[in-house]
């Protein structure tokens, strides 16, 4: 009989955790703004602009999610790769969407949950050009400059011992102080995922001075996180942004996200955007929400576009973040 009130309680503790995290969306649309966790200054992911507003690949996310939920504002909070986590599980913020890598021990044992994967990336390595290096197997014996609080220092000491080679950390809290350590001639190597070594070198002084070596040191999956027990919250962050990018697989845009709303006769769009059927009415939303997200931030292709691709500073190319139908790895389940 003891064991069976201990099994009881302890699910009665389990249940109240679970209403104590939930409501997240209520609480958002007391507040009337979402607040969102991000890079203190990532170009092409999180960074202010040359009017003080913040712009970026992960910030865009944080966006399309206020406009789901309709309300007006984005209260950003910039977080060190230590302070993301605790930050959300402490409920500073709603939302994190930071170049977060989706691993099993912080999906499983932090009390989070990972919702899609907005970026497939992988942790690099940059070197000076006048080093003459081509490989990352000609670094035995490199000083490294890296963050701490990230998967950067466990990969990097995984890779180094697997080949059988040696080096000696450099470590700071902030990006930026990497960078800033890196540039000034402090360590020999500057690594974290390609897509932030990228966006690093376009601050750096002489930024055509330094190349990315080739190799891949380990599998990166990055994207926003929201506290575990709130379903309908963790729902509308996912749908949210698979909406921009089952978008781009059917050709809605900002520019047209109107007009098709209207006129296309495709089931799967007329779904996608709530023109028929209740999806978005079940997950808590009104049915205006998915064209209002897409005309705020566009499709996966316009925000990766205008952020890290081509043309800008980051130059990223799509790789594995191109349409599945293109062979990449960016694939929406059904609007139905």
């Amino acid at each position: 009989m003891r064991s069976v009130f201990i099994t009881l309680a302890a699910a009665g503790i389990l249940a109240l955790s679970s209403l104590a995290q939930a409501g997240t969306l209520q609480d958002v649309r007391k507040n009337g703004f979402l607040k969102c966790g991000t890079h203190i200054e990532n170009p092409g992911f999180s960074a202010l602009d040359a009017n003080g507003q913040r712009i970026g690949f992960d910030v865009d996310f944080c966006r399309a999610v206020a406009a789901a939920i309709n309300v007006p504002e984005v209260k950003y909070t910039p977080l060190t790769s230590k302070e993301r986590l605790p930050a959300l599980q402490s409920g500073e913020i709603d939302l994190l969407s930071r170049t977060t890598t989706y691993t099993m021990s912080r999906d499983a044992n932090m009390g989070l949950d990972f919702t899609n994967i907005t970026l497939y990336d992988g942790q690099g390595l940059m070197v000076r050009k006048s080093s003459g290096i081509t490989s990352a197997r000609q670094l035995d014996g490199a000083t490294v400059c890296l963050q701490t609080g990230s998967t950067t220092e466990l990969n990097v000491a995984d890779y180094f011992r697997r080949n059988g080679m040696n080096y000696t950390p450099v470590v700071f809290d902030k990006q930026p102080d990497v960078r800033a350590a890196y540039d000034a001639g402090r360590c020999d190597v500057h690594t974290t995922d390609v897509s932030g070594l990228a966006a690093q070198r376009s601050l750096m002084k002489n930024p055509e001075e330094h190349v990315i070596l080739p190799e891949l040191i380990s599998k990166e999956p990055l994207g926003p996180v929201v506290r575990h027990g709130d379903n309908q919250w963790g729902d509308i962050v996912r749908w949210t942004v698979w909406l921009t990018m089952a978008a781009e697989e059917y050709g809605v845009t900002a520019e047209n996200a109107d007009k098709l709303f209207a006129e296309s006769p495709d089931p799967e769009i007329q779904r996608m955007l709530g023109k028929t059927g209740t999806l978005w009415q079940d997950l808590g939303l009104d049915a205006g929400a998915p064209v209002r997200v897409l005309k705020l931030v566009g499709n996966y292709g316009q925000i990766f576009g205008r952020n890290l691709g081509p043309g800008t500073p980051v130059n990223l190319p799509r790789g594995y973040n191109e349409q599945w139908t293109k062979g990449g790895l960016i694939y929406a389940p059904p609007f139905r």
